[in-house]
């Protein structure tokens, strides 16, 4: 090959390599771009579904708080009622005692404490003080 050959060979290696290259530049480009495009749908997806997670979550626990609350306030309820039934037995068994009580005391005592149940506390109150004086043991001072 002489120098002439040479230089038109190298001449076509080199028109045919920069067309390559450019093709390959060219594909390099729409690939990028669809990769792109790829990435910006998956990001897309992403976020609606996450989103749907999210709110179908809150919603889910917003469901199950209000059952809940719903429980708790059910059952302060109910244990309301019965404790209000329990002490209005227990009020009705004491009162029942108590006019028992009065209406054994000598001097009409159950009449005049209908009339003056001020003075009918105030000697019941006496007597818890007292009783309490008695039963509690004698207090000793720590020094």
């Amino acid at each position: 090959m002489n120098d002439r050959q040479l230089e038109n060979k190298i001449g076509q290696d080199v028109a045919k390599i920069s067309k390559d290259v450019n093709t390959l530049a060219g594909d390099s480009a729409a690939r990028f771009g669809r990769f792109e495009n790829d990435v910006s749908q998956a990001t897309g997806k992403a976020k609606v579904d996450l989103t749907t997670w999210v709110d179908e979550n809150i919603s889910q626990m917003s469901k199950e708080f209000e059952k809940l609350t719903g429980d708790a306030r059910d059952t302060v309820f109910n244990a309301a009622a019965t404790a209000k039934k329990d002490v209005g037995h227990g009020l009705s068994q004491y009162n029942a005692k108590v006019q028992e009580l009065a209406d054994k005391a000598p001097g009409g005592f159950s009449d005049k404490a209908a009339k003056y149940p001020w003075v009918a506390l105030s000697i019941t109150v006496v007597i818890g003080f007292l009783l309490g004086m008695l039963i509690r043991p004698a207090r000793q001072a720590y020094r």
